[in-house]
């Protein structure tokens, strides 16, 4: 990432990653994943719960927008502390 930080950003294109933690989406049933497994999950999340497409979309939402016009070259975690 720093070596398209630094070849984009003179053309003011930002470069930035999410990276979500255990979101609750249908793919967990998908997978057929057990509600024990599931809960093991949570209890290693300092939030104790799974998050949300839309906490995740905000973030995204956010960096795409000009309120994050001076962020570039950072990964921000959305993983409720995991």
């Amino acid at each position: 990432m720093p070596s398209l930080v630094l070849e984009l950003a003179p053309r003011r294109i930002r470069i930035n990653a999410v990276s979500p933690g255990a979101v609750d989406t249908p793919i967990w049933d998908k997978l057929g994943v057990p509600e024990d497994a599931r809960a093991a999950t949570r209890a290693g999340i300092p939030f104790g719960r799974f998050g949300t497409s839309d906490e995740v979309g905000e973030v995204v939402a956010f960096l795409a927008s000009d309120a994050a016009a001076y962020i570039t070259g950072q990964e921000v975690a959305v993983a409720g502390g995991w």
